[in-house]
């Protein structure tokens, strides 16, 4: 197997909701594994990334939403062993459960510093025990357990901590120039990435359970303006149903997983679903081994931008990289060659970056519906060799400084936005 297809395969994982309410709760819950009697406390602190994008997150199984409730479910009835779907099998009694532990003050969150590098330390004290459980740089990377005060596991890489993270190596992602990916997409064995097809089977159900549902409002609007229907010929109006109305219905906490890749779900949603939508919307120009080899590259391509702004920041990879990922998914479905995928870069490089991230919630939805309409048009501008030029703004002089200037903005360049961010969220409580 491909190194390229390893990491696409090692990416590819199902989440239940937003990610980070399954991942506090996952680390809640794999703290109280170790301790028995009555809960007396649950402290949580986050990297800021995390807190905003759990703040007003809706949760699966729950009619409650934000990281205080995730932390409690954890803590009450989630499944650690069920990784970023350890919320799966929550019932309205836990959830009245946990909302009492809330209620009593027994859970606390808090902020720990501003920073994209995921950090949950989740910490359960009941009447015998107190354990606490480290995650880092991953949602379910579980570095450290202390139990009583006695280290009981800790990751032997030791990745996690600061002197060896200066020295780590480059991503494996950014060894390859887009001409080699490309290379790659062109030339993989169909059947080493038919595993591929899982993520559209996943995240069409995710948008069945969303139209299904009374609570998600952008999914019926467009489901009418697609004529009623879930794939019409007019590819871009199926594209936003099956992008956003996928989105809309995770973000609600409604109770089918998506696929998500770079520890995202609406990350992954975007990337493949409006590929799907162009497929079956001009199903006698492709099939289905060309939406695979489109999708392995639009995987890529979010993943190269999101190791430069890390993996919680306070811009919208959703819009920015996963856009760009799937703009040049788009461009190869339509025969795209190296140097129009590099304008599609440049075009999606100058019109979107610097959109916000203000948390996982219904938002997300509307900036799903602004990335699609940003990448179908960037596309048809680069297939008629229009871009704006490398000269201009963040573009660089290759597609891939241009991808690296785009996760700048967002690491470090957006630091202060984020804090901003998460003290006008706060404002709110």
């Amino acid at each position: 197997m491909q190194k390229l297809t390893e990491l696409i395969r090692e990416d590819m994982k199902p989440a239940l909701g937003v990610t980070e309410p399954g991942a506090i709760a996952f680390a809640v819950a794999s703290a109280k594994k170790y301790t028995e009697g009555k809960i007396v406390n649950v402290h949580v602190a986050l990297n800021s990334g995390m807190y905003k994008n759990a703040f007003t997150c809706g949760i699966p199984n729950s009619e409650r939403f934000g990281n205080y409730y995730a932390a409690a479910l954890g803590a009450v009835a989630a499944d650690a062993e069920k990784g970023l779907e350890s919320l799966a099998d929550i019932t309205p009694e836990d959830d009245e459960k946990a909302a009492q532990m809330v209620s009593d003050g027994l859970v606390e969150v808090v902020m720990d510093h501003v920073g994209s590098e995921i950090m949950i330390d989740a910490v359960v004290t009941t009447e015998n025990n107190r354990c606490k459980v480290m995650i880092r740089d991953a949602h379910t990377n579980i570095v450290k357990i202390e139990k009583d005060g006695i280290v009981i596991f800790e990751t032997e890489d030791k990745m996690y901590r600061e002197e060896s993270r200066k020295k780590q190596a480059r991503p494996v992602i950014h060894g390859y120039s887009l001409a080699e990916i490309l290379r790659y997409v062109n030339t993989v064995p169909v059947e080493e990435i038919a595993f591929i097809g899982k993520a559209y089977t996943m995240n069409l159900e995710l948008l069945k359970e969303g139209l299904a549902s009374d609570r998600a409002v952008f999914a019926k609007k467009l489901y009418r303006e697609n004529g009623n229907r879930i794939i019409s010929r007019d590819a871009l109006k199926t594209a936003q149903l099956l992008c956003n109305g996928a989105i809309e219905a995770r973000v609600l906490g409604l109770s089918r997983p998506a696929m998500s890749i770079t520890g995202s779900g609406a990350h992954g949603i975007i990337a493949t679903m409006p590929l799907y939508a162009y497929r079956h919307a001009n199903e006698d120009k492709t099939d289905d081994e060309t939406l695979w080899r489109a999708t392995a590259l639009s995987y890529l391509i979010t993943m190269y931008i999101k190791e430069y702004s890390g993996r919680l920041s306070a811009f919208c990879g959703c819009g920015i990289a996963a856009g760009t990922g799937m703009a040049c998914g788009l461009a190869y479905l339509q025969g795209a060659d190296g140097e129009k995928h590099t304008k599609v870069i440049q075009n999606m490089a100058s019109g979107l970056t610097g959109m916000i991230c203000d948390g996982g919630n219904h938002g997300c939805t509307m900036k799903g519906i602004v990335a699609v309409d940003a990448a179908f048009r960037a596309t048809d501008m680069a297939m008629d060799d229009i871009c704006i030029e490398n000269i201009h703004g963040i573009n660089g002089r290759t597609p891939e400084a241009t991808m690296k200037y785009m996760g700048m903005i967002a690491s470090p360049g957006m630091t202060g936005t984020e804090k901003t961010i998460v003290e006008i969220m706060e404002s709110k409580k």
